[in-house]
């Protein structure tokens, strides 16, 4: 079992940036495939970033602009988000999978709560 609380979310404008937070408990945190997976009302919950055992997956709009990072030692995985757009803006969450199967929202287990991020034009 394992719970994630996000931070770091906020109001930025196109062209700035913001680093979200995930801190997690449980003492197998180094064995989780981590991600961060976005929402935006009437739209599916979508990738993206994934952590892997050092594989690295970032959705395809994101790639150059977003960075996932992992520290093992703290229980923390960070998204920094650089160059943010308009289309950037939805509510992102941490999510934690025991195995690795694809990046589809069903194969990760637990969320956290998610936090909004919104970059205004």
């Amino acid at each position: 079992q394992v719970q994630l609380v996000e931070s770091g979310g906020g109001l930025v404008q196109a062209g700035g940036s913001l680093r979200l937070s995930c801190a997690t408990s449980g003492r197998t945190f180094s064995g989780y495939v981590m991600g961060w997976f976005r929402q935006t009302p009437g739209k599916e919950r979508e990738f993206v970033a994934i952590w892997n055992s050092g594989n690295i997956y970032y959705r395809d709009s994101v790639k150059g602009r977003f960075t996932i990072s992992r520290d093992n030692t703290k229980n923390t995985v960070s998204l920094q988000m650089n160059n943010l757009k308009p289309e950037d803006t939805a509510v992102y969450y941490c999510a934690a999978a025991t195995r690795w199967g694809s990046p589809a929202p069903e194969m990760f287990a637990y969320w956290g709560q998610g936090t909004q991020v919104t970059v205004s034009s």
